[in-house]
């Protein structure tokens, strides 16, 4: 008769025991040797030379007695844990190996369960995402989250908290990974270190290149360059030509006005700006003096950060850009704009020059010309402010002739933060002709690097 197939154990056939001087009844012992045979054939041999053909059955074991295991290391190989899970043991110590990771788009709120253990989910769209409670999730229960679409909020179940908040917000773009501990989760930490810049709080905002060009009186360029601000990295890999035709459309040759149309006589500040999704860098201009001032009703997806302004250009009375060349930092306008020619007595301490930027203090390039006639005594004198009524300006040209004298030279001004500066000018003795005239500037305050 055959092995019983539930303990293994063989039963020879009845009538297969002899004794002496008996006469063996062949039916039985065919039977038997017919079992013999058949139980040799079924035997796995030692030295490898045939296949299992049904299954291997072994014993549950344990963890220091393993079901199937090595006969040099006997507490080293796999036995049946709890619940019919196979376990794995290296000297007599469980190993565990993490589950299969899975991945799933969700397009909506989502309630995490102890069957997304492993699991990856992209959301695609605002969302809300519920863990379940962590005594039910266990210990080790981990599950990542990736914003592409729109901001997550994770939300632990009841007064449970996540990294020590009530709630956790991965914003579009990032992504998270959650571990359960069995009674609260935490995250890696990467993403919160990304997002407070923790290791940038104290890098000061700065840019390499990025320097505007003049390429016609509705255009600009502006070179190609790398920046860090706000504590985010950005770059424009190429020069850009952007027009002052429309508002802001990505790309060179695309709009550059935050917003409305080119005004006449105004100064337009030149931001490089980043796009949120993948940190692309293009240029943005407007009427703001600062990044928080520009309008972002044309931006959306894009963010004006901090130290981001690359340059400042001017429109002149027909709203056309005046014509200019950057070097870094210093701008030189191509022809110089008279910003005063007088023969008489000027004192303005509010002197606002048509060829200088509107709200910023910038260090201002004048000429000074002074054409006086014989026997003259004439001043003409320039400073950030006045500071007394017979205040000797930071630029001055006095002349005290014998004879005719035409003289010029030039000098910087540093305005005030509203743009405006001081000029005085007076005549004590005979006749003058004095003359301002503004021919660039250094943009002291910018963050450009070598500027």
């Amino acid at each position: 008769m055959p092995r019983n197939p539930s303990t293994g154990v063989y039963s020879k056939p009845a009538g297969t025991t002899p004794s002496v001087g008996q006469v063996i009844d062949p039916v039985p012992w065919n039977a038997l040797t017919t079992d013999l045979g058949n139980e040799i054939t079924n035997s796995l041999p030692r030295d490898g030379s045939a296949p299992m053909v049904a299954p291997l059955k072994a014993a549950g074991g344990t963890m220091s007695a393993p079901g199937l295991g090595f006969a040099s290391t006997p507490q080293t190989g796999l036995y049946l844990k709890g619940g019919g899970l196979l376990g794995f043991t290296q000297n007599g110590v469980d190993v565990s190996f993490d589950k299969a990771l899975f991945y799933a788009a969700k397009s909506g709120d989502y309630t995490a369960l102890a069957s997304d253990d492993s699991a990856v989910h992209r959301f695609m769209a605002d969302a809300i995402v519920t863990l379940t409670a962590a005594a039910t999730l266990g210990a080790n229960w981990h599950y990542a989250v990736i914003a592409d679409g729109g901001d997550v909020t994770i939300d632990p179940n009841g007064s449970e908290t996540i990294d020590g908040a009530a709630t956790l917000v991965i914003p579009n773009g990032y992504s998270a990974f959650i571990v359960c501990s069995g009674s609260t989760f935490f995250t890696d930490k990467l993403m919160t270190r990304i997002l407070t810049k923790a290791d940038v709080a104290n890098v000061a905002d700065y840019f390499i290149d990025l320097v505007p060009s003049f390429v016609g009186t509705t255009s600009i360029s502006v070179s190609s360059g790398s920046a860090f601000c706000g504590g985010k990295s950005f770059s424009i890999p190429s020069a850009l030509t952007k027009v002052f035709t429309s508002t802001f459309v990505a790309g060179s040759n695309g709009g550059i006005l935050d917003t409305g149309t080119i005004a006449a006589s105004k100064t337009y500040f030149i931001y490089a700006i980043r796009r949120i999704s993948d940190g692309t860098g293009d240029i943005v201009a407007s009427l703001s003096s600062t990044p928080a001032g520009v309008t972002m009703t044309n931006l959306v997806g894009w963010e004006v950060l901090s130290g981001s302004r690359v340059g400042i250009v001017l429109s002149n009375a027909s709203s056309q850009i005046i014509n200019f060349k950057q070097w870094g930092n210093r701008l030189k306008l191509t022809d110089a704009i008279f910003e005063l020619s007088t023969s008489g007595t000027v004192d303005n301490n509010n002197f606002n020059c048509a060829g200088m930027p509107d709200g910023i203090s910038v260090d201002g390039e004048f000429l000074l010309h002074n054409v006086a006639s014989s026997n003259t005594v004439a001043t003409i004198r320039a400073d950030t402010e006045k500071t007394s009524s017979n205040s000797w300006g930071g630029a001055n040209l006095f002349l005290n002739t014998l004879s005719a004298t035409n003289l010029q030279i030039g000098q910087r001004i540093r305005s005030r933060p509203d743009g405006l500066i001081w000029v005085n000018t007076g005549v004590s003795v005979g006749s003058a002709t004095m003359e301002l005239l503004s021919i660039g500037w250094l943009d002291y305050t910018t963050r450009r690097i070598g500027g």
